[in-house]
């Protein structure tokens, strides 16, 4: 459980009200603020730093002002929505891979939050996911600004999240907990095969586009259409990190030199 005082910067850091009340507005509130707020990034991938699933994710978001992959952004807002006492159970799912196939289990961390009579799935931590939570069990098409989003269940025990039609994962209704995913984490922290390690991403919605910046090139995309630019050296590329993710950045962060035929699935927004 998150302290008062880290509760009250956490939601400063999204811009987010303190809810007056635990109901499906207010977790849509702070599901769509941390969207909005936090980048989704792999740059501590190629940085060679820590990956931490507890409070140290919190901090890195909150006072790093920082962002993170599914094991990090979703283990901080799993720990802010809890610490505000919200009903909320961690799960994992597996990813679906383009081309057919899914990952192993443990590969992404999600969680389910119950309000309001029904349960909604909360996932900031997914690329171009949904901005708003997900009803769990809806036998329509949930309409959202990220696209049309539907669940359905292949089997009692999971649920699959599509997005326009595609299968993104599958998540499993089993609960866990942070320390199952460890495993897991130090393969796609040290694997030469790990997706992570092949391209160095960072992206985060705008509120009617898109911004991705992929090492050295940076993608725009807006109600005027999409835009991408090549920049041309260090300083550029940390001046975008600031302008476009609120990230100062000593060093530019640069790809680790791992080339081979690793599934390649995407996860920064496309």
């Amino acid at each position: 459980m998150l302290d008062h005082t880290t509760v009250v910067a956490y939601l400063d850091r999204i811009s987010a009200d303190p809810p007056e009340r635990l109901d499906a507005d207010a977790l849509r509130h702070l599901h769509e603020r941390h969207v909005l707020s936090v980048p989704f990034d792999n740059l501590d991938y190629h940085r060679g730093a820590d990956i931490r699933m507890d409070e140290r994710a919190v901090d890195k978001i909150v006072h790093q002002r920082r962002g993170g992959l599914c094991g990090e952004i979703n283990t901080a807002f799993y720990l802010l929505l809890e610490s505000l006492g919200f009903d909320v159970t961690l799960h994992q799912g597996r990813v679906h891979i383009p081309g057919g196939g899914t990952t192993a289990p443990y590969h992404h961390v999600v969680m389910t939050v119950a309000v309001d009579g029904a349960r909604w799935i909360a996932d900031i931590g997914f690329g171009k996911s949904s901005r708003r939570p997900l009803l769990l069990d809806s036998g329509e098409p949930q309409r959202d600004p990220h696209g049309e989003f539907t669940t359905r269940r292949p089997d009692r025990r999971s649920v699959e999240v599509l997005r326009n039609g595609t299968p993104q994962y599958i998540l499993y209704e089993e609960p866990v907990e942070l320390p199952d995913f460890r495993q897991t984490m130090w393969w796609y922290r040290t694997s030469p095969h790990s997706p992570f390690l092949q391209t160095l991403v960072c992206s985060m919605p705008l509120e009617n586009g898109w911004v991705i910046l992929r090492d050295d090139l940076l993608t725009v995309v807006s109600e005027d259409g999409k835009r991408t630019e090549k920049l041309t050296d260090d300083a550029a590329v940390l001046a975008a990190y600031e302008r476009w993710f609120g990230m100062r950045l000593e060093r530019r962060p640069v790809p680790t030199p791992y080339t081979n035929d690793a599934p390649r699935f995407s996860f920064d927004g496309d």
